[in-house]
């Protein structure tokens, strides 16, 4: 079989394959692990090597975080014995014999289903699996078995946190000499482990142990790994009598003892780099080594001043000093340090209280920290500012600090955070690219130049009133709740303020501002949110893409001239009253939310969406303006537009492509403008519009004005019974229509030819119109959706086949108190709601797709007159049945062998 992949994750490829080698083995192979694998075997101890028959038996209940399984043994140095056929173990002369020859997996190659993968490939695939998944990659076939047991694999041997024996890691180092790193951290027994390493990996040079107790000569020892260039410590404890460590090596480079008991530290290593002694309780140090360049005694809190003035001074090579949390370290140390380690480049003196800088230099730093130094003022800050090659700087929760005035050409970050006396900054720096200032409470001035800072965020900065910059490629600044800031601010962000590339400005929340002026070619986006105390807008912006005014309830007059806007949402200004906008590329325009507005004049001439819902007060003058300058608007909503009189709907011929019109809770009377400019409407909402009369409407079903209206809306109007009516039968274009809470809205008697319609006793019969058949070969309604929510007039609804109503789906005349009698037949009417009507009793239905019936609260109708109306629904699947008190839960079941198709009902329940 032969599997082709690609290498994503390596570990669960090789977990795939090692399943699909042991289906195709397992079967060929049952009968030889069960008639010849008896025993794992192990050398009883070093001590018995020589010794031909001295083994002892492998206990098979490994723990599971072992790192050799029982199965996988084989792969570290120990082999399966067989039965000869007397059924003795076989004589073994030789210990290496039996290392060399223990990993003979069964002979998987006489078996015809094999895994057909190249050497190189499992080589690649295996080199990024850890050891414990290599020993279970080897136990799958002996392929696999020879791949996983390659030397490369085995150079490094990690062992942390495992549950590993000393026999078997003893085993496992006699078995590959050659390995150069070992790491045995937090495993049981380190002590005999690390002498077994040390004695047997001749080309040793990594060593990482901890988490136990060393052994006694274990620096003694060291002098047997001369190829040893890194030795890490952690967390161990020495023998009861050892209180001084001497750590003598020609060739060690690295050197980490950390959390370590210890009363004194020698260190004698002519070719040591680093050395980290990092919470460790010594309390003397001694070095000796001159090419050591990175020392490490954070949290040694028992040693002296003196004692870090001795360590740091012996090395004159020295680059990278960390004595953060050494409360004792004086100015007098670090300026004998300066002196004599005059390459000193990075410097963390954190939790340091008595230091101040006062006459330090240190002329190559490039990295310092002062975090929560009590002895930093601003004094200390002249002594900084002699570090010229100073890239970092972190100042933070010092406490005392009240300014920072820096000139340094070279400085790229700088931290001041938690500083609550902090006032001032002054930064001037080329590389300048990262601030960080947050919760300085008293801050008041801030002057930064960089040629380089992309990114200022300064939020929350509640006294902060004076800002200057220049920064010639600032893009994004973030000044969120920073309530001092003044009117002067507009000038900094403004063409000629020092920040020509600024695209991205946040103000949230600063209440300070009243007058916000930007002339800016840059900026794109623009955050005003929460900015109540704003009363004038002025943007003059040709690329700002985004602006968020929400609330700026207070907000007066607004001006967006010119400006590269899509769209804009103006949200609730409550007292806006004058408003200019110039936008070539605008879109959609809502000022939904500015019921003052009176004076509006917008010239976009790609505009195609105006909302004004709500706004009383925008004059005829705006409305004809905005129609002239913005020709292709398609939707217009002047819903509550109280002060648009009939005389204005005249400019709306300038509109050619006008095709949805909400004149919604307006005291129009007359709408002979809007049926003789707008021939392309096809919405047409006139919502709660109390003055229309019997003639308002009249052009649409007399002259056929609107001839492509498809939606009309006519809820709590006052539009007369003889227009409803004359719209619905003459109408046929019409798909939509609303006319809920229309009081003139009477019988929805729907008859399309305008004759009367003879109801006779029988169902069969009132289907057959009272016409001949020419008069019923129309070409019918296109209406689709019809509402009369809440139209308490009606008493009869009548829609029978010659009514022509053929696409008619949807029918809503809920709420119809008075309504006693309804007869419907449509052929696709698809959803019917019928619920509280108290006054109902005759119900008859002839809808063949009917799928939805609401009778919720149908006090009068019986479950006979339910009964016989779903008889002919043959689709029907859900009633609603609610409240009906005279449809008992006992005759549910006649109305389900009425209408077999029915699923559920709801209202009551079944017995």
């Amino acid at each position: 079989m032969r599997i082709l992949f690609t290498i994503g994750d390596c570990s669960l490829i090789v977990r795939h394959l090692i399943f699909l080698n042991i289906l195709n083995l397992t079967a060929n192979f049952s009968y030889f692990y069960e008639s010849r694998v008896e025993h794992h075997y192990f050398p009883a101890s070093s001590s018995a090597a020589n010794s031909s028959n001295q083994y002892s038996y492998m206990d098979d209940n490994i723990p599971e975080d072992s790192l050799v399984l029982s199965e996988n043994l084989m792969l570290l140095g120990y082999r399966s014995i067989s039965s000869d056929d007397n059924g003795r173990k076989p004589n073994i002369s030789n210990e290496d014999e039996a290392i060399v020859d223990v990993g003979e997996a069964p002979n998987h190659e006489d078996i015809e289903h094999r895994m057909d993968l190249t050497d190189d490939l499992l080589h690649m695939v295996f080199s990024f699996l850890g050891h414990k998944d290599l020993c279970k990659a080897g136990a799958t076939c002996k392929q696999w078995h020879i791949a996983s047991a390659l030397e490369d694999f085995w150079k490094c041997l990690n062992f942390e946190e495992l549950n590993i024996s000393p026999e078997n890691f003893s085993a496992i180092c006699r078995r590959y000499p050659n390995a150069i790193q070992v790491n045995v951290l937090g495993v049981h027994h380190v002590d005999v482990l690390v002498l077994e390493a040390m004695t047997s990996l001749r080309k040793l040079e990594s060593l990482t142990l901890g988490k136990g107790q060393l052994p006694d000569g274990f620096f003694h020892a060291l002098t047997d790994c001369p190829a040893l260039k890194t030795l890490h410590i952690s967390d161990a404890y020495f023998g009861s009598g050892i209180q001084e460590l001497m750590i003598h090596h020609d060739n060690l480079h690295d050197l980490q003892i950390v959390k370590c008991r210890v009363l004194r530290i020698s260190v004698r290593c002519p070719l040591l780099q680093t050395l980290s002694l990092k919470r460790s309780s010594m309390a003397h140090v001694l070095l000796i080594s001159p090419q050591l360049h990175l020392l490490d005694i954070s949290s040694c809190h028992k040693l002296s001043d003196a004692g870090i003035r001795s360590a740091a001074t012996s090395c004159p090579l020295l680059t990278s000093l960390d004595m953060s949390f050494c409360g004792c370290v004086s100015d007098e140390t670090l300026r004998e340090i300066a002196f004599a380690c005059p390459n000193l480049q990075y410097l963390d003196a954190s939790f340091c209280p008595n230091i101040s800088l006062e006459s330090v230099r240190l002329p190559m730093l490039t990295d310092l920290k002062l975090h929560n130094c009590e002895g930093i003022t601003s004094v200390s800050v002249a002594a900084i500012s002699h570090c010229y090659m100073l890239e970092s700087l972190q100042l933070d929760c010092c406490a005392l600090l009240t300014s920072v005035s820096l000139d340094l050409p070279h400085l790229q970050s700088i931290s001041l955070i938690h500083c609550r006396k902090f006032v001032e900054l002054n930064l001037r720096s080329p590389l300048l690219s990262s601030i960080t200032v947050s919760n300085c409470p008293v801050l008041h001035r801030i002057n930064i130049m960089s040629t380089v800072l992309q990114k200022l965020a300064l939020q929350k900065q509640e006294s902060l009133a004076t800002l200057s910059l220049q920064c010639r490629n600032l893009q994004e600044v973030d000044l969120t709740d920073c309530e001092s800031l003044n009117n002067s601010i507009c000038e900094v962000f403004s063409d000629g303020g020092g920040c020509p590339m600024l695209r991205s400005l946040i103000l949230e929340n600063c209440e300070s501002l009243t007058l916000v002026r930007f002339n800016s070619s840059s900026l794109a986006s623009l955050s005003l949110v929460g900015c109540r105390t704003v009363t004038l807008l002025e943007l003059s912006c040709p690329n700002l893409q985004r602006v968020n005014l929400a609330g700026c309830d207070h907000l007066e007059s607004a001006s967006f001239c010119p400006v590269g806007l899509w769209s804009l949402n103006l949200g609730i200004c409550p007292k806006l009253t004058i408003l200019k906008i110039e936008a070539p590329h605008m879109r959609g325009l809502e000022l939904k939310g500015c019921g003052v507005l009176s004076q509006a004049s917008i010239n976009c001439p790609r505009l195609s969406s105006l909302d004004a819902s709500f706004c009383s007060q925008l004059r005829d003058e705006s409305l004809s303006t905005t129609a002239a300058s913005c020709s292709l608007i398609e939707t217009l909503i002047l819903s509550s537009c109280t002060s648009i009189e009939s005389a204005a709907l005249s400019s709306l011929h300038r509109l050619g492509r006008l095709t949805v019109l909400d004149l919604s809770y307006t005291f129009l009377t007359n709408l002979q403008p809007v049926f003789e400019t707008c021939s392309q409407l096809e919405t047409l909402k006139l919502i709660a519009c109390k003055c229309l009369t019997d003639s308002s409407l009249d052009a649409v079903y007399k002259e056929n004005a609107l001839p492509v209206l498809r939606e009309l809306d006519l809820s709590y109007s006052t539009a007369g019974k003889s227009a409803i009516e004359k719209i619905l039968a003459t109408c046929t274009n019409l798909v939509n229509v609303n006319l809920n809470g229309c009081v003139n809205m009477h019988d929805l008697v729907w008859d399309s030819n305008g004759g009367a319609l003879k109801l006779l006793s029988t169902r069969a019969s009132w289907l057959t119109p009272a016409c001949s058949n020419g008069e019923c070969e129309q070409p019918g309604h296109l209406i689709e959706s019809l509402n009369c929510v809440g139209c308490r007039n009606i008493k009869r609804v009548l829609i029978p086949p010659s009514s022509c109503c053929f696409h008619l789906s949807h029918l809503n005349v809920r709420m119809a108190a008075n309504l006693k009698e309804v007869y419907v037949a449509c052929p696709k009417l698809d959803y019917l709601n019928l619920s509280d009507c108290s006054s109902l009793e005759i119900l008859m239905l002839d809808c063949p797709r009917l799928s939805i019936l609401y009778l919720t609260a149908c006090a009068m109708l019986t479950e006979e007159a339910v009964e016989a109306a779903i008889a002919n629904c043959e689709m029907l699947e859900t009633l609603h049945v609610n409240n009906c008190p005279k449809i008992y839960p006992v005759y549910l079941r006649n109305l389900r062998r009425a209408c077999p198709s029915l699923k559920r009902i709801y209202g009551v329940s079944w017995f």
